[in-house]
C-alpha cells in the first residue's frame, strides 16, 4: 500500500464504526468516571498520511486525555535531551509479561524493564526533572505542541487527580528510588508524569501525533520536528516490542504495527513512512487497552495489509527482481 489514503478509507471507516458500535465489553477505568464524564460508547477513528491527507469517523473531534499514549513521546524527549546512553543507565528495552503497573521487575532486576511501562515512563519524568527542575515541564509542553500542532494543554482534573491518588506510581517511584534509579525529589518526578498523562488530544491529533513519527519526525501539517531522526528508530521499536504491555505479542502477531494504547480509551499506532492512525471507545479489556480499538485494528490492519511484516505484490516482485539481479 502507497502513502495515500485508499479511496475506500471514508467507507471502511463507516463500516468499523457501525460493525463494532454494538460491543460493549470491557470496563472504563476506574480512574477516570471522578475526573472524565465521557459517554462510555464514544467511538471515533481517524488517519493521517505523511503527506498531511486526512480521514476520520465517529466522535473524532472529542477530547481524551493521553494516559500512557504519552510514554513513546516522553521517551522520545528524553534521548533527545540526554542521549540514549544516559537513558538506557536507568531504563532497561526488554519487554515484560507483567502488567503495566506491576512492581515485580524492580524486586527482580531493580531496573524497569522498558519505557512503555509505569516504572520505566516515571524513569523517563525523573530522568528530565532531574536534568533541570525549572525547565523540565516547558520542554515536555513544546515537544507535546510539536506533535498536535497547536499549543498542547493540560485537563486540570486529571493532573489533580493523578497527584492526589496515584499511590502505586507512588510505590513504584519510591522503589526506583530506592535502587538509585531515581533521584531524591520524587514529588517532582511524579508531578511531570501526572502532567504528561494529562495532555488533551482529540482522535484526529492521535493520528497526527502517530503521522509524526510516521514522517520521521516532523508533524506533516506543519512541518515542525518533534524528535530527532537519530531517536526515532528506538522509540518506534520500543512501541513495537512494548507498546501494548503484556499483550504485545498478540498485537505483532494480528496487528503487526508499532503502537501505544491508553486508559481513557485511546490506541495510536504507526505505520512507517505511510500514516498515523488512531481510534478512540473508552471500554478497556484485561490489559488496559480499548476492547473496540484492539477488534478495529485487527479488521483495519487486514483490510489494508498494513502490517509492517506485509508483503504485498508488487512489493514480492521488486524483492525478486533486486534478487536475480544480484545473481
Amino acid at each position: 500500500m502507497q502513502s495515500h489514503l485508499p479511496d475506500d478509507a471514508a467507507a471502511l471507516f463507516a463500516d468499523l464504526i457501525a460493525r463494532f458500535r454494538g460491543e460493549r465489553g470491557g470496563k472504563v477505568s476506574a480512574f477516570l468516571p471522578d475526573v472524565d464524564t465521557t459517554d462510555p460508547d464514544t467511538f471515533a477513528i481517524a488517519a493521517m498520511t505523511v503527506d498531511g491527507k486526512t480521514a476520520q469517523a465517529g466522535d473524532h473531534a472529542h477530547r481524551l486525555t493521553l494516559q500512557s499514549m504519552s510514554k513513546p513521546f516522553i521517551y522520545g524527549l528524553a534521548l533527545d535531551r540526554l542521549g540514549r546512553a544516559e537513558v538506557h543507565r536507568k531504563v532497561s528495552v526488554e519487554p515484560t509479561g507483567e502488567a503495566f503497573n506491576s512492581i515485580i521487575e524492580l524486586e527482580e532486576d531493580h531496573l524497569p524493564y522498558n519505557p512503555m511501562i509505569n516504572s520505566g515512563a516515571i524513569a523517563m519524568s525523573a530522568l528530565l526533572h532531574h536534568a533541570d527542575p525549572d525547565a523540565a515541564a516547558d520542554w515536555t509542553m513544546e515537544m507535546f505542541s510539536a506533535y498536535l500542532g497547536r499549543q498542547a494543554e493540560l485537563h486540570p482534573s486529571v493532573v489533580k487527580e493523578g497527584l492526589g491518588a496515584g499511590h502505586r506510581n507512588r510505590a513504584i517511584a519510591h522503589l526506583l528510588r530506592h535502587f538509585e534509579v531515581i533521584g531524591d525529589d520524587i514529588e517532582g518526578a511524579l508531578r511531570l508524569y501526572a502532567r504528561q498523562c494529562a495532555v488533551t488530544a482529540t482522535t484526529s491529533e492521535l493520528a497526527m501525533m502517530a503521522a509524526t513519527l510516521a514522517n520521521g519526525g516532523v508533524n506533516p501539517a506543519t512541518g515542525a520536528r518533534a524528535v530527532e531522526p537519530q531517536h526515532l528508530r528506538d522509540v518506534l521499536t520500543l512501541m513495537f516490542t512494548c507498546g501494548m504491555y503484556d499483550s504485545s505479542g498478540s498485537w505483532a502477531y494480528t496487528v503487526g504495527l508499532p503502537a501505544k494504547s491508553g486508559v481513557s480509551g485511546g490506541i495510536l499506532a504507526v505505520v512507517p513512512g505511510k500514516m498515523g492512525l488512531a481510534v478512540y471507545s473508552p471500554r478497556l479489556d484485561d490489559h488496559g487497552h480499548s476492547v473496540r480499538g484492539v477488534e478495529v485494528f485487527k479488521e483495519w490492519s487486514a483490510a489494508w495489509g498494513l502490517s509492517i511484516f506485509h508483503v504485498g505484490a508488487q512489493e514480492r516482485t521488486r524483492t525478486s527482481t533486486m534478487l536475480l539481479a544480484s545473481t
